[in-house]
């Protein structure tokens, strides 16, 4: 089983930048593929980001494509979510998630690990 914790939300002015962090206990973020989804209330969540395990691939939801930047250090157990020209409706909390080995990188059912979420807010 792994916990996952998010950091690094936070107020930022549209056009300006963050980078979320997502590390873990028990078991380490490098036994897993990775992913970011974000969800803004009353609506479903929405896929972001992902990561393979070994960071060779990722993907990207169509709204932050050439925008967004997904990583990983395994070496210090986090994966980051790097967010430039933000937007106002970029807005929302943000979840990483740990993938098991089945299922679409897009869908929140691939993942059964959840951390609490961060919250983004972007003012214009």
């Amino acid at each position: 089983q792994v916990q996952l914790v998010e950091s690094g939300g936070g107020l930022v002015q549209a056009g300006g930048s963050l980078r979320l962090s997502c590390g873990s206990s028990g078991r380490t973020v490098s036994s897993y593929a990775m992913g970011w989804f974000r969800q803004v209330p009353g609506k479903e969540r929405e896929f972001v980001a992902a990561i393979r395990r070994s960071g060779d691939t990722t993907y990207y939801g169509d709204s932050v494509k050439g925008r967004f930047t997904i990583s990983r250090d395994n070496a210090k157990n986090t994966v980051y979510l790097q967010m430039n020209s933000l937007k106002p409706e970029d807005t929302a909390g943000y979840y990483c998630a740990a993938k098991t080995t089945t299922g679409s990188y897009y869908y929140t059912t691939s993942y059964p690990y959840w951390g609490q979420g961060t919250q983004v807010t972007v003012y214009s």
